[in-house]
């Protein structure tokens, strides 16, 4: 969903409101609830005070001080939630970006759950916060590339989400720039790419194995077993409650010892033995069987353990 190259420091603690001047009155609120009603973007457990920036710098864009105001102009103005929520989400990504992470799935992580599933077991991978899609068609390549094709035709299911249904629809379309395809190694661009039209359309025998959806990590009910979940410089612009609770349902998503890859960005803080590090720099994790009883179910919305 987002890049962890943020001026804003979303990784800092969340700051006290009364210090910082973080919004608090009512029509801050007023403007969540709206955009939570109008579209469905539940925003209260991001860190108010990133949010309020990035708001605010869409705001000044337009001329607009006021939080009242601005909610004024959205009603008028309905095509200004796409811009705002590019502003609010940063949905930055590319294939294969940040290597190393990808050489840990490729050497560590994708032999692991291959030598697991028997042929004909079903293998499946979820990308949360998928942005535009690279990052899932990235997995597919990696995952046909250990299995060869008939195993990946036969086995793999990939699930790529992101609340920004704009970004789901470039996903859906797969069709990149030479500029977007620039971290793709060339024998994979030549076996999963075609040329059309100035640009690099994902083959659909790739492509059909790949499934975008709208998802939102806080209120909606995780994907259930999975074997590999990506989830990379997302979770950083939530609060700390916020991350532990979307961490509950990334645990219930997995399957025993299935692999967990966050963004450099984010760390597994207060999780107990619910995942082992598998390589902690590239912070690579895996669900262990003996996780902390708590940690068992999700807590589903609305409901505090």
């Amino acid at each position: 969903m987002a890049d962890e190259l943020d001026r804003d420091d979303p990784t800092a603690p969340e700051a006290d409101p009364t210090t910082t001047g973080a919004p608090d009155d009512a029509a801050w609120a007023a403007l969540l609830r709206y955009l939570e009603t109008a579209r469905g973007f539940d925003f209260h457990g991001y860190k108010a005070n990133t949010l309020a920036r990035r708001i605010r710098k869409r705001m000044a864009v337009i001329g607009i001080e006021r939080f009242s105001a601005y909610q004024d102009y959205l009603e008028v103005h309905p095509e200004e939630f796409g811009t705002l929520f590019n502003t609010i989400l940063i949905n930055v990504t590319s294939f294969f970006r940040d290597p190393p992470a990808w050489e840990a799935l490729r050497t560590v992580a994708i032999p692991a759950i291959a030598a697991a599933r028997a042929a004909g077991q079903p293998i499946r991978a979820w990308s949360a916060g998928c942005a535009s899609g690279e990052e899932a068609y990235s997995i597919a390549m990696l995952l046909a590339e250990q299995l060869g094709p008939d195993r990946f035709r036969d086995q793999v299911r990939i699930y790529a989400t992101d609340v920004d249904e704009e970004a789901l629809d470039t996903a859906r379309r797969a069709a990149y720039t030479p500029a977007q395809i620039a971290g793709v190694p060339a024998d994979l661009l030549e076996r999963y790419f075609e040329r059309r039209d100035g640009r690099y359309v994902v083959r659909p025998d790739l492509r059909r194995h790949v499934s975008f959806g709208r998802h939102d990590l806080m209120s909606d009910a995780p994907i259930a077993r999975i074997d590999l979940l990506l989830c990379r410089n997302t979770l950083m612009y939530f609060t700390a409650r916020t991350q532990a609770r979307i961490l509950v349902r990334f645990r219930f998503a997995l399957t025993d010892g299935g692999f967990l890859l966050l963004g450099r960005a984010e760390t597994m803080t207060a999780q107990g033995n619910a995942f082992a590090p598998v390589d902690v720099k590239r912070r690579l994790s895996r669900k262990t069987s003996v996780g902390d009883q708590r940690l068992r179910r999700p807590i589903l919305p609305g409901v505090d353990d």
